[in-house]
């Protein structure tokens, strides 16, 4: 079982975007650039998330996207079901057809395993990785980073 690309940057895009979030509406070509996402891959991702209410867009000169909710309302397990991302570890996708058309014994192990995944990131917050020490330093180094490529000094 593996979390794919897709539910990936969706998390760390809306991380991003929750980071940043008090600076008023943010671009995806600055979530793009700050991290190194494809610009056309965003807008697919934020088409969904807008689609499920998680982030609203402002039109125009300063425009772009905002949370929708306030961050300690918007868990990880609501970003990765926006995108369509599925969080199963069976081999059949649920369906129950693993073994000749019918359940494999270990089926209901790897349904159990994919329902705690899914309940352990409904427990996660965006505003409970924003006020993670880790995640605080990553996004200073990326500030930092970003002042050095457009070649201005944080004063």
């Amino acid at each position: 079982m593996r979390l794919t690309t897709r539910g990936r940057y969706a998390v760390t895009a809306m991380l991003d975007l929750a980071l940043n979030n008090e600076s008023g509406p943010i671009s995806l070509a600055d979530i793009s650039h700050r991290q190194e996402i494809s610009l056309s891959y965003l807008e697919q991702l934020f088409a969904k998330l807008r689609q499920n209410n998680l982030v609203s867009s402002v039109r125009g000169p300063g425009g772009g996207y905002c949370l929708a909710r306030s961050s300690d309302a918007i868990s990880v397990a609501e970003i990765i079901d926006a995108v369509n991302e599925s969080i199963d570890a069976t081999s059949c996708s649920g369906k129950g057809n693993c073994h000749n058309g019918d359940i494999c014994l270990t089926h209901h192990l790897w349904d159990d395993l994919s329902r705690q995944i899914h309940r352990f990131l409904s427990g996660i917050s965006l505003d409970s990785l924003v006020h993670q020490q880790d995640v605080q330093v990553v996004m200073l180094r990326q500030s930092d980073q970003a002042d050095a490529n457009s070649g201005c000094a944080k004063v």
